[in-house]
């Protein structure tokens, strides 16, 4: 029986994998979730279940996900001792797919959330593969952490100074430096680098919407009174949630891919435009019955600049949108692409090949605009 301890399940990427994990009937996980009181715990675990759509009858499935109330923080996770020893004597595998994905938190924040919890999950790693179990680490990073370097972002470890975008790229690529000391010591890791995570290729479904989803609304012009960017040579690298979750659930088997470093994104070759993307927007919103003032498109740096009077007058939820923008703006300010030349040799002969954006587009915002009322797992760090 194999044993996944998995971080990041009630996230975007963690909660498409732990689905696959489990169609290996040999395969148990063990989430780590934080959670105040064992209730809480459980009622996470539900909501969940509830969004992968097991049924209750389905047992063989349902025992063989089991939760860990805890902290990626915490020496241990905040374990006891006995449940920590326990966990290390059968683990074979360790998925650290969690991250806290606000952009701008104070960098000790941002170091505790990304470099901490990777010391964690490494020394968690350490007593497995002492206790002879440990087969296979994956770790979930960021293409972002290229930082401001307008040169294409290679497939390769970055070891150069450079600025970044953020104090999430800053404490991602921290992280990643501990972590490719650990692989020159023998840790067997793959690094995984996905860039703008969105909703599934075939039915759109994503457990929770992300700023590419504010960013559409945007670009729709609903928001702004009709008012959108004027984006003309600029590019979006999106990936569907399913495609970074298969290459990383088949990673997770293969000593093949042990030290490498995979970008799980679009490339230079198959991003869209921000034009385009704005153009569909505006055609598959409207094909659902949504309505929009007249347009008007102005320069980005005016639009940025109209932001804080369009908040004035804007509901709160337009407000708490409007307050994710000027992050991504940083990214529209300049040209990046990333290259997934080596990922695409691995991935593609096991047929896991990089959906069309122009074909998976209206899937994504189709789920968006059906489900954007829901909560459907309630975020907790």
């Amino acid at each position: 029986m194999k044993t996944y301890f998995v971080t990041g399940s009630t996230g975007v990427i963690g909660s498409a994998l732990i689905p696959l994990l489990l169609q290996d009937n040999n395969t148990e996980v063990e989430l780590l979730i934080r959670a105040d009181d064992d209730k809480q715990l459980d009622d996470r675990l539900q909501a969940l279940i509830n969004f992968w759509g097991y049924k209750k009858d389905e047992k063989e499935i349902l025992n063989r996900i089991r939760t860990i109330r805890g902290d990626m923080s915490l020496l241990c996770f905040g374990m006891i001792p006995e449940e920590y020893e326990k966990l290390c004597s059968k683990c074979t595998n360790i998925i650290h797919s969690a991250g806290n994905v606000k952009m701008n938190l104070p960098i000790e924040k941002a170091l505790n959330c990304s470099v901490d919890s990777t010391r964690n999950i490494i020394a968690l790693a350490r007593e497995c593969k002492s206790n002879g179990q440990l087969k296979k680490v994956d770790f979930i990073s960021t293409v972002g952490v290229g930082g401001k370097n307008r040169d294409l972002i290679r497939e390769e470890w970055i070891t150069n100074e450079r600025l970044f975008h953020n104090t999430y790229e800053e404490a991602k690529a921290e992280a990643e430096t501990y972590i490719y000391n650990e692989i020159k010591d023998g840790m067997p890791i793959t690094v995984h680098r996905p860039s703008m995570v969105v909703g599934g290729s075939i039915t759109g479904k994503i457990i929770h919407f992300q700023i590419f989803y504010h960013l559409c609304e945007f670009l729709s012009g609903r928001r702004t009174f009709g008012i959108t960017p004027r984006i003309t040579d600029m590019y979006l690298d999106t990936i569907p949630v399913d495609y970074a979750a298969k290459a990383i659930a088949w990673s997770s088997k293969q000593t093949s891919t042990i030290g490498k470093i995979l970008h799980l994104c679009s490339g230079p070759n198959q991003s869209i435009s921000i034009p385009v993307l704005k153009e569909n927007i505006q055609k598959i919103f409207k094909s659902f019955g949504e309505k929009f003032p007249k347009p008007v498109c102005i320069p980005l740096n005016l639009f940025r600049a109209s932001l804080p009077i369009t908040a004035f007058f804007a509901s709160q939820k337009t407000k708490r949108a409007i307050k994710t923008l000027p992050v991504f703006f940083d990214y529209l300010g300049e040209k990046q692409s990333f290259e997934c030349t080596n990922t695409r040799a691995i991935l593609e002969p096991e047929g896991i090949k990089i959906p069309d954006v122009n074909k998976y587009l209206e899937a994504i915002l189709g789920y968006y605009l059906k489900n954007r009322a829901k909560s459907i797992v309630k975020r907790k760090g």
